[in-house]
């Protein structure tokens, strides 16, 4: 475990005024620990940031003591908490090799997971009843090929993948946009409590910090530096998951999109990042190939055995599924396709609802879910 004079080292380091994680990089490949950075000379800080920051840097930040106790108490206050700086051999390698690694990273529950293979599933807060399976779908087959998934706690499809990898007994790891104390939002409290026992909860954020906007599009570069791979599975053109995707093919990784209808805001954002060459993937097998993972019946060392997926229901074993598609459809629509009266029709509609194959959706629209 980290003690406690480097702990303050690197907190220093962080809280400077001005310097920003690559300045911090820089800095601590000249002088090789936060340590000594706080402890080399004005002349020798000079060369490497400037005259101006030298001074800053050699001053002792007036919130040190506080965010030092903040820090300390998180650590302590429960079990299987961790604090990982960016020279420690836990450090996962992915992240450490992606183009702004944090200097300082707080895990809650197992950090051997952040250097497992992993696949980041991302999409839209307010997915169709389709995208989120879509998601539990690919992050369950994703776990039960031995990747860990990765996505940001938020609502929707990050709750749908990391939903599905923990049905699939692998590790899930959640990257958060508050401190390692905090969880939003309030009603993944258990989601989070089941993560960090199953996975891993993580966050570059002190503790104590709350949900900031500011805060979300830059936790996602964790979420694309610790992925071979980044699916999006729903997104509108303005998507926090776009960023994500981004961020992702700037490090290198593969991006995935999952087409929709083209009357779904949520498909935009995938249909544009399949213009701009993203690969589209209709499968989690396709992802898994591109990959070069053998298999979906990989299983993780140590794991229970995945549950088998339920055999597929044939459209044409019902006229009403075949009928629907896959786009949202209205009931005058249906109606036209089916011929059968309104009575009867909404009859059938409401036993595939019950049942589970068919959801209804705002503006009087029915969808066939993924699984049907």
């Amino acid at each position: 475990m980290i003690d406690t004079d480097e702990l303050a080292a690197w907190l220093r380091l962080l809280l400077v005024p001005g310097i920003g994680r690559e300045g911090a990089r820089r800095l601590l490949a000249a002088f090789g620990s936060p340590q000594a950075v706080v402890h080399a000379s004005e002349q020798a800080l000079a060369t490497v940031a400037g005259a101006q920051l030298a001074g800053v840097i050699l001053t002792e930040p007036a919130d040190l003591a506080t965010s030092l106790d903040a820090v300390r108490r998180w650590l302590d206050g429960g079990e299987a908490r961790h604090a990982l700086a960016l020279g420690d051999a836990a450090y996962p390698r992915a992240l450490l090799e992606s183009p702004d690694p944090p200097l300082l990273l707080y895990v809650q529950g197992d950090p051997t997971h952040l250097a497992t293979p992993a696949i980041a599933v991302v999409g839209s807060r307010k997915p169709t009843p389709q995208g989120a399976d879509n998601a539990q779908a690919f992050a369950h087959a994703f776990g039960a090929a031995g990747y860990t998934v990765v996505s940001g706690l938020a609502l929707g499809v990050d709750a749908a993948a990391h939903e599905g990898a923990l049905a699939s007994g692998a590790p899930t790891v959640a990257v958060v946009g508050t401190g390692p104390d905090r969880v939003y939002p309030r009603r993944h409290l258990d989601l989070a409590r089941r993560i960090a026992g199953q996975g891993a909860l993580v966050s570059e954020f002190l503790p104590g910090t709350p949900p900031l906007a500011e805060n979300f599009p830059q936790r996602n570069r964790i979420i694309a530096g610790l992925s071979l791979g980044t699916v999006v599975v729903e997104a509108a053109l303005k998507s926090g998951s776009l960023i994500t995707a981004r961020l992702a093919n700037e490090a290198g990784r593969e991006v995935f999109a999952v087409p929709g209808s083209i009357h779904a805001e949520q498909s935009r954002g995938c249909h544009a990042l399949i213009r701009d060459g993203a690969r589209l993937v209709e499968s989690a097998a396709e992802v898994l190939d591109e990959l070069r993972q053998p298999g979906l019946a990989l299983a993780r060392p140590g794991s229970a055995p995945a549950a088998a997926p339920s055999a597929a229901v044939d459209p044409r074993a019902d006229p009403l599924l075949e009928a629907l598609g896959h786009d949202p459809v209205t009931l005058d629509s249906l109606q036209a396709r089916t011929g059968w009266p309104t009575a009867e029709l909404l009859a059938r509609l409401l036993d595939l609802e019950l049942d589970g194959r068919v959801a209804r959706l705002p503006g009087g629209l029915f969808q066939r879910r993924a699984s049907a």
